[in-house]
């Protein structure tokens, strides 16, 4: 199911990328630092993208799952949590589309789950929306299963 969606959404965005390259360029770019903010534990400089009221939702299924607002919101609610509920978790972006002021990721998380000793392994596709410079929404798309899979004892 992940798949078809991150399809349809790569199909619905693809037609007009070249509309506005240079806005849609930058925004693709901020994201991929965003994942190597993230990968390398540099939370202040992941952070530092956020619109003080972004939208960060995940989806149900995710162990995480909710809508957090603002950068504080989800400092708390999600990074110190996988921070500290997770061992070696990895966001691996591989494909990363970009168009005006959106950019859709698709990739996989892996890690392993501290309480269980078990490790998840799921795909992702992750819509982002920015304005000037700034994410102002995150929606996140999952497969339930893997991490319910980790999660249990």
């Amino acid at each position: 199911m992940i798949r078809s969606c991150a399809l349809l959404i790569l199909i619905l965005l693809l037609p007009a990328c070249s509309s506005q390259l240079p806005l849609a360029e930058s925004n693709r770019a901020l994201v991929d630092q965003a994942y190597k903010d993230f990968a390398n534990g540099d939370v202040e400089s992941f952070l530092s993208i956020l619109d003080p009221e972004v939208s960060w939702t995940d989806a149900e299924g995710y162990p995480y799952a909710g809508t957090y607002v603002g950068p504080d919101a989800l400092l708390e609610g999600l990074i110190a949590r996988i921070g500290s509920e997770w061992d070696d978790y990895v966001v691996r972006s591989d494909v990363l589309v970009a168009d005006g002021d959106r950019v859709v990721a698709i990739g996989v998380y892996s890690g392993t789950y501290k309480a269980t000793g078990k490790t998840v392994e799921a795909p992702f596709a992750h819509v982002w929306q920015l304005r000037d410079g700034k994410v102002i929404t995150f929606r996140q798309f999952t497969d339930g299963p893997p991490w319910q899979r980790a999660l249990e004892p």
